[in-house]
């Protein structure tokens, strides 16, 4: 289990248009929000990557760079990015499933087709949502078992603000006995 206050996994991964991803040099000024999806086969993904779009200046504006990251093939990949319209919301693909369970991801096996059609992998990531620190520190992190109830942007970008403004700590720190 990933926790707070302490460093994540090093996330490294192709980026659509060329380039690497890499957590440990993205270099951003309050942090990088990851966002983990399910696939192009999810039409909850879309949907909600589509609202990650257009939050993602919101973001930038608090110096927070944002990634989409999933196990899809950049082919996969892609075609989930042009389906969002995406213009500024980066998208890492070829994660591999050791990687997806080293950041406490949930995986699932295919049941064939999902309702828009499109055949999911044999395995696959579930969602999860991460604040990262410049440091490489978990700051919030959001795993979720299945496409359903996923943390709103919105939100997210008003507890920046308060936390930024607050200088507010990461929290669930403790690892002692209770």
């Amino acid at each position: 289990m990933l926790m707070p206050r302490q460093k994540v996994p090093n996330l490294v991964l192709p980026l659509l248009d060329g380039g690497t991803f890499d957590l440990s040099g993205d270099a951003a000024e309050t942090g990088t929000v990851v966002c983990f999806y399910r696939g192009l086969h999810c039409p909850i993904c879309a949907t909600y990557l589509a609202e990650l779009e257009k939050r993602t200046g919101d973001f930038a504006e608090r110096g927070v760079k944002t990634i989409a990251v999933s196990s899809d093939d950049e082919e996969r990949t892609r075609a989930m990015a042009d389906k969002i319209e995406a213009k500024s919301l980066r998208f890492g693909y070829d994660l591999s499933l050791s990687t997806a369970k080293e950041w406490g991801l949930y995986i699932s096996t295919s049941r064939g087709k999902t309702s828009i059609g499109i055949e999911e992998p044999a395995l696959f990531s579930e969602p999860g949502l991460f604040m990262i620190t410049p440091q490489q520190t978990l700051y919030y992190g959001s795993v979720q078992t299945m496409p359903f109830v996923r943390p709103h942007f919105s939100e997210l970008v008003g507890a920046l603000d308060f936390a930024i403004k607050n200088d507010y700590p990461a929290r669930g720190e403790y690892t002692g006995a209770v």
